[in-house]
This record gives structure tokens, sequence and C-alpha cells, in this order.
């Protein structure tokens, strides 16, 4: 292996157990972005946390309306690039937010836990931080989906790209392939919550916007979108890529 292989191969490897922030903005972010504003309501408009902020795409845009906007995420190269766009940001790990209880209207969390070393922690230094009536929007991985798309350990390498079926094994022959990020069912999901001071509001499972695959071939990536789409309001939503949740802090 040359020098370069083995620096995409770490690349690769880093990007799977912290996840890939948005590098671009495209539809499929601009549709999680409206189902954030939906369920937040007026609550955009006030103290915003974004937990896990990546690259801050959805931190700049949400920060137009909001009182003040805080992106925290524990790779500092990422907010350096963030900073360009956005002004309060924080390198932090985020079970261990660095903020005082009750300060946020609203905390997003989007395909972040999965990643962390503790997601029970994550969620509730979450609840922490939220203000009575405040709101955490939340999108995870769905088990049910039937690629991995954090890609696979393998004889002790990583081999990149969407598995498919991985998902459905034995949850301890799953978690050998794929020991650096979690999936979630709708009952492990909410476990996590069960003992959290929060009300699930919303909670819905949504397919992806294929994106990628429209910029090559258009007309069967619209195709695709739209179907899968149409399958949201079918009992066939269970396949799909991503938990939404949306939950209210009781006081």
């Amino acid at each position: 292996m040359t020098m370069a292989d083995r620096s995409i191969s770490f690349a690769s490897e880093k990007a799977a157990e912290r996840g890939e922030p948005s590098y671009v903005w495209r539809a499929g972010q601009e549709r999680r972005l409206a189902m954030i504003k939906e369920w937040a309501g007026e609550r955009t408009k006030g103290m915003l946390l974004e937990s896990g902020c990546g690259l801050g795409e959805y931190l700049t845009r949400l920060s137009k309306e909001a009182r003040m906007a805080v992106g925290v995420d524990i790779e500092l190269s990422r907010l350096l690039e963030a900073k360009a766009k956005n002004k309060h940001l924080v390198c932090a790990a985020v079970e261990r937010l660095p903020f005082q209880a009750g300060q946020f209207d609203l905390v997003l969390s989007n395909e972040v836990i999965e990643h962390v070393e503790d997601d029970g922690e994550a969620l509730a230094e979450s609840a922490r931080v939220m203000k009575n009536g405040g709101r955490l929007a939340l999108f995870c991985p769905n088990r049910g989906y039937p690629f991995e798309t954090h890609g696979i350990y393998r004889r002790g390498r990583y081999r990149f790209g969407n598995k498919l079926f991985v998902n459905y094994l034995p949850k301890r022959w799953r978690d050998k392939l794929a020991p650096h990020v979690r999936v979630y069912t709708l009952r492990s999901l909410a476990a996590l919550f069960k003992p959290l001071p929060l009300k699930v509001v919303h909670q819905r499972v949504i397919f992806g916007a294929y994106d990628n695959i429209i910029q090559k071939w258009p007309l069967a990536g619209k195709t695709l979108r739209g179907f899968t789409q149409f399958l949201e309001k079918t009992p066939l939503r269970a396949l799909g890529l991503s938990h939404f949740w949306v939950a209210e802090k009781e006081s």
C-alpha cells in the first residue's frame, strides 16, 4: 500500500467513525431543514444549539433567524472550516456540553448519536441544556434500511461503501462488522428516551434524497426519490434510511 493509499484509508476510517458532515447543500439537506423548522416552530427564533455541527451548513441557515445559534463538534478541523460562516462554535464532546442547564430553545442532532462514545449520555446532555418547553430534533440511522452506509470492517481492514443486508444480521454479528457506528430500531431508540424528561411529539422514518444518484442519472434518481418518498406513507417506511424524532422537554 502506498502512502497515498494509507492516507485515503485513514481518512475513510476517520469519516466512518465520526460521520461525514454536509459538504454541499442539495435537496436532501433542504428537506431536512424544512422538517426541523416545521416541528421547531417559533423556537428557531430563540437560542439554538447544533450538537455535532460538522461544517456548520445547517447552523448557517438556522442562524439567520435565531437569536443565537451555537455549534458544537469534537473535530477542531471541521470547526475551523465552519468558522467562515458561523460565529459561535465550541470544540467539545456532545456527551459533555460546556453549557449551563436550561439555555436552549432548540437542539439539533443530525446523524450524530450513532458515532459518539455514549449515545445515552449525549441525549441526556441535550435534554439538560434545553429550556422547559424546548425541543430536540433528532435524525439517526434506521436499522431497517437494507444498506449499512458507513462501511464495515472485515479481516481487520475497513471496507468503504454501502453494504447490503449487514443491518439485518443478528446484532452480535452486525456489531462485529460495524463496530464504529450504531443503528436504531424504534424499540432501542425509545429505550434511550425513556429515562429522560422528554416527551416525543413526532416520529417517522424517512428515506434519502438520492442526490448523488440524481447528479449522475437524473431520471432514474428522481424516479427513485419519488418512489421512496411515496413508501414513507406506507408500512414499507420501516425500510427507510433514518429516524426523525422530535421531543419536547417537560417541566
